[in-house]
């Protein structure tokens, strides 16, 4: 299946640690149409294999957590990736304040092994966050995670590409501040399945210099760009 070409839905630098352009699925399962799936977020890029999105030590995250006015990429803008209408839109998913390891991965984990095969997406409201699904004319864009109270749109409403939707947060099944994104071919996430798709530019970070990328699928550790326009 060819993937389907949108626009790249944050501004700014980012990186990400789960993408088709690693392997597929890219989450480890092709349940709630995650097959081509990815997952954004920005990082301390002395430490990019790490994927660390703070700046304090380890032990101190670890033992006192990070708030997440601390974390990077928190509260960035997300933008539509086409013009559209929105289907679902979901707030009132409290964050974790602050981030913490443990807590956040227990939280992961619980979801994960009572986890029931939904009736609709409002069932796993606990696992999604605070969501948005868009329609185009050929698929769904979903967007999980959300900050709580950033949500701009409802449903019914028609967005314009290029248009902020909501801002990046830590609700649902996160263990940091970030966006998962992915295209799928019907609204109701247990039965839909995943469609791929590539961004129709950013630039890339390779050997010192930023090159321009069109219609590409970002690696796992590609430090990637887009500047607002």
């Amino acid at each position: 299946m060819e993937p389907v070409i949108v626009e790249f839905p944050l501004r700014g630098e980012w990186i990400a640690p789960n993408t088709p352009g690693y392997k597929i699925p890219s989450h480890g399962t092709d349940l709630l149409a995650q097959t081509y799936a990815y997952d954004f977020m920005q990082i301390d890029w002395r430490y990019p294999k790490s994927f660390r999105c703070f700046k304090k030590t380890y032990i101190s995250a670890l033992l006192f957590g990070v708030p997440l006015n601390q974390c990077l990429g928190w509260s960035q803008p997300i933008y539509a990736p086409f013009s559209g209408e929105v289907i679902e839109a979901e707030d009132g998913v409290k964050e974790r304040d602050p981030v913490h390891a443990v807590r956040d991965l227990s939280v992961v984990l619980k979801n994960s092994l009572f986890f029931k095969p939904p009736r609709n997406n409002f069932e796993i409201k606990s696992l999604l966050g605070n969501y948005i699904i868009l329609k185009s004319e050929s698929c769904y864009a979903f967007f999980a995670h959300a900050r709580t109270g950033s949500i701009r749109v409802k449903s019914g409403d028609s967005v314009c590409m290029g248009q902020q939707l909501a801002e990046v947060g830590h609700t649902g099944n996160s263990t940091a501040p970030h966006l998962h994104f992915h295209l799928m071919d019907s609204p109701v996430l247990a039965t839909a399945k995943g469609i791929p798709c590539c961004f129709r530019e950013y630039e890339l970070f390779q050997d010192g210099v930023w090159s321009k990328i069109s219609n590409g699928i970002p690696g796992r550790y590609n430090r990637i760009r887009l500047i607002n326009t």
